[in-house]
């Protein structure tokens, strides 16, 4: 019987793949509106390279999480997250949930970072919160959010209860507005398409309220001042909570995001 089924072998996936699983559970029951959205960067990567030459502080991750925090400086109701069934608490400070992968235990293990107050920090000072959240010391897989010492123990028996329990944890912790923007973060940024070429949006699942999914940049035709040129786009997936905020008021944000881009912001 073991001849006709062939070699194999049995691996055990991080702990921290364990929260993974319960976020996609409750996302999936978040009512997110998704926009799938393709943006000429070809003006704000020759900005990018031309600061490099100067500045080594600076990278295309930086400057669009930079770009993004002002545009919900700007409407703030996108992070707005609801607490019962008629209110919504407005954050004024902006905090975005990142992934940086680390090994642990010789495997590679992606964790959340939260960088406070993007909206209030220089492209530069969040390309120096993203180096350092790389090289921040890891002991272990309780280390499940970095920069946050004090949740080891709250992990490690997170990691050790049944699927039925941690769901209730989660269901409390998405009541209260306070906890989420505490521990995740009010804007949950994912750069996956950053790491190969994907010819394709990347379609997230996420507990924020808004999310962005950074695709791959792709040269190909596009027309300007009349003619047809190869240009970079970037293929950006976009998740806002239409508990939250309506269409109309979230379309016209992501407008001036998207001309914040295309026009290079500084």
């Amino acid at each position: 019987m073991m001849d006709e089924i062939g070699a194999f072998k049995i691996e055990t996936f991080p702990a921290s793949r364990v929260s993974t699983i319960d976020v996609g559970i409750m996302g999936k029951k978040k009512h997110h509106m998704a926009a799938l959205i393709e943006l000429d960067v070809t003006e704000a990567r020759k900005s990018i390279r031309e600061a490099r030459k100067t500045s080594k502080n600076i990278s295309f991750n930086a400057w669009l999480i930079k770009c993004v925090s002002q545009a919900v400086s700007e409407c703030k109701s996108l992070h707005g997250i609801r607490k019962g069934k008629r209110s919504v608490v407005i954050f004024e400070e902006v905090d975005i949930s990142i992934v940086i992968e680390r090994e642990v235990d010789g495997m590679k293990v992606p964790l959340p970072y939260v960088i406070r107050k993007t909206n209030e920090k220089s492209v530069e000072e969040i390309y120096e919160e993203i180096q350092s959240g790389k090289s921040q010391p890891i002991t272990g897989e309780a280390d499940y959010v970095l920069g946050r010492k004090e949740n080891k123990w709250q992990a490690t028996i997170y990691y050790r209860i049944p699927g039925f329990l941690r769901r209730l944890a989660w269901k409390y912790i998405l009541a209260n507005p306070m906890i989420i923007k505490k521990n995740m973060g009010t804007v949950m940024m994912t750069m996956v398409g950053m790491m190969g070429r994907i010819n394709g949006w990347v379609l997230p699942v996420s507990i924020h309220p808004l999310s962005f999914a950074v695709g791959s940049i792709i040269k190909k035709p596009g027309v300007v001042d009349n003619r047809i040129e190869i240009r970079e786009f970037l293929q950006l997936t976009v998740l806002v909570d239409h508990d939250v905020v309506d269409g109309a008021p979230a379309v016209r944000a992501l407008t001036s995001l998207s001309r914040m881009i295309e026009r290079g912001y500084k």
